[in-house]
């Protein structure tokens, strides 16, 4: 079963979702960035793929990482 991997991205002072060598956003919260990973997964979902929606942790849920 193919997977399909959704990351949310803290860059600079807002956040992307990384899948593949896609990158949508910006947004201005995590929250927001982890609906649309969710939205979008679940169209992935129905289509047969196995899916995996990353979202960093931490205080403010930035990290080094950019996309």
């Amino acid at each position: 079963m193919p997977l399909a991997r959704y990351e949310v991205v803290a860059k600079d002072d807002h956040f992307v979702v990384r899948h593949d060598e896609d990158v949508t956003g910006p947004y201005v919260t995590k929250e927001a960035a982890f609906e649309a990973a969710v939205s979008t997964a679940g169209h992935a979902m129905a289509e047969g793929y196995a899916v995996e929606v990353v979202v960093p942790g931490g205080a403010e849920g930035r990290w080094a990482g950019n996309a």
